[in-house]
């Protein structure tokens, strides 16, 4: 009986460990990637490295443009002096020995650009100032000044667009970089679509040179089992045998491809090294479906001329250097500058009475006292009321380094043209190829898709034939390959025919609205 129990009990753990394995390598055990066209697409945009990287150009561009603002935040300065001076005296009547005096100066200013060129700025600037000379009627004194200064160039450097070309220039290329982006978004969205069907044509590719094997596999057991009952000489099984070695070296070369394939969308997907331990493979779960695309010549061109995010980008640098030359134009103006200024001082200190009214006895006999803040009320009351009004002219001797600008940015906004018109000449030869890529492989399917029908009945009717005797091994096994080249053809047509598809969207700029895609949802993420 005891040992019935221990029987049980080894059985018992036995079987423990075995399920115990056999959970620990169902845990290790890789699933397969469902992957829909969308998903990949989706995927790429969020995780590709090439997309990471161009999302930061608008960022960048952004920050210019807030930079390029600053030139209209008023600017706040403040001033602080303090001195003491002792200088010998020269003369009994200024002082015994020598001479001491002591200042201090406390003045802010605020300076404000103008939109169309020139600066507004308000100061502020009072002192006091004491000093132990003879015959003084203050002291310390107290002196504040208000003043008002407007500066505005009159030829060269006005205007608004030249006062704000760096506000100007930066949001051009804060477009520029927008739209550089939409380009990249673009490339990035065909390569995902290429990619996607190319893994789908190297699964399905395989999957016809797999049937062309079982072809060639029912063959030569047929043939085996003819020379085992002495129906056919051992020498005829010899095709067969070397079509079935041929054909499973291409099912190797069809296997490698379609890893290929899939590490070539794994990278385009950015995919981690965690995640790809996780899936033994991907499956596309889309299959190549034919929506026909009808679109006339000049409803392309229109589109594309409105929509490319390349010709979008040149029209900027066109304007770009319109401006540019806008500016070296101005530049060539002489200088003519108008300055205004209004000011009021205030006056207060220790007001120091003599004997008789006369400093020259020397003899104070009262002291009125006088704060600083009279000075700086009498300066904010305008009490005593200064302007002046001026114009200066600059003229230089020679202009040669304004005139090569000028120049350079002339023969600038000729290449800017040129450029323009020469993508435009791109982007048409683009639709044009894309259409009739469009149209020649939906062609190319109706055409393929006959070929294939009719060497299935091509093989069809050779396998019967061989059967009553009046073919051969040899045309039955190449009337197989061809059925496996036809259908393959047609594979291919199809998957021509979506990626066509898809240049056309790019080539038309309409990867991301047929997409449902914003190039705002890019920025900033």
């Amino acid at each position: 009986m005891s040992r019935k129990i221990q029987f049980l009990s080894l059985l018992l753990i036995l079987i423990f460990m075995i399920s115990t394995v056999n959970l620990g390598l169902r845990a290790q055990e890789k699933k397969v990637l469902n992957l829909t066209l969308e998903d990949c697409i989706i995927r790429t945009m969020k995780n590709n490295l090439g997309v990471s990287i161009q999302k930061l150009s608008p960022e960048l561009a952004s920050s210019g443009v807030d930079k390029a603002k600053e030139k209209y935040y008023p600017t706040l300065n403040f001033g602080y002096t303090q001195r003491r001076n002792n200088t010998p005296s020269f003369s009994g009547l200024e002082s015994i020995e020598s001479t001491i005096t002591r200042y201090n100066d406390l003045n802010g200013q605020i300076v404000q650009a103008i939109p169309f060129g020139g600066n507004l700025s308000i100061s502020l600037d009072t002192y006091k100032n004491f000093t132990t000379q003879s015959y003084q009627t203050w002291n310390p004194r107290y002196y504040s000044t208000l003043s008002f200064n407007f500066t505005q160039p009159l030829l060269q450097n006005f205007g608004y667009n030249i006062s704000n070309q760096t506000i100007i220039l930066a949001k051009n290329n804060l477009a520029a970089s927008e739209a550089q982006l939409e380009l990249s978004l673009m490339n990035t969205i065909y390569s995902a679509e290429q990619a996607y069907w190319n893994l789908v044509y190297a699964i399905e590719d395989l999957k016809v040179k797999q049937q062309s094997l079982e072809l060639a596999q029912e063959l030569l057991e047929k043939n085996q089992k003819s020379v085992e009952i002495g129906t056919l000489a051992p020498l005829d099984v010899l095709s067969a045998e070397s079509e079935v070695a041929s054909r499973k070296a291409d099912i190797i070369a069809a296997q490698a491809a379609v890893k290929n394939a899939e590490d070539q969308l794994k990278t385009l997907m950015n995919m981690s090294q965690e995640e790809e331990k996780q899936y033994s493979s991907i499956n596309p779960v889309d299959l190549p479906a034919i929506e026909k695309k009808e679109m006339s010549l000049d409803e392309a061109l229109s589109i594309a001329l409105a929509n490319r995010p390349d010709l979008r980008n040149l029209q900027i640098n066109l304007q770009a250097q319109q401006f540019n030359l806008t500016l070296a134009k101005n530049q060539l103006l002489p200088a003519l500058n108008l300055n205004a200024t209004f000011y009021t001082p205030g006056l207060s200190g220790d007001r120091l009475v003599y004997l008789n009214n006369n400093p020259l006895t020397g003899v104070i006999v009262d002291v009125i006292p006088g704060p600083r803040s009279k000075s700086l009320n009498d300066a904010f009351g305008l009490k005593y009321k200064n302007w002046s009004v001026g114009l200066t002219l600059s003229l230089p001797l020679s202009n040669v380094a304004s005139r090569a600008s000028y120049s350079q940015a002339r023969l600038n906004l000729q290449q800017a043209e040129l450029n323009l018109k020469q993508q435009e000449q791109q982007a048409i030869l683009d639709v044009k190829t894309a259409l009739r890529n469009v149209q020649a492989n939906l062609e190319r399917i109706d055409a393929y898709k006959a070929a294939r029908i009719l060497q299935e009945q091509k093989l069809a009717a050779e396998q019967e034939k061989l059967q009553v005797g009046q073919s051969t091994n040899y045309t039955v096994l190449q009337y197989q390959r061809d059925l496996a080249n036809a259908r393959e053809s047609e594979l291919k047509a199809v998957i021509d025919y979506r990626v066509s598809v898809a240049y056309l969207e790019k080539a038309l700029g309409l990867s991301l609205k047929n997409k449902n895609m914003k190039l705002v949802d890019f920025i900033g993420n």
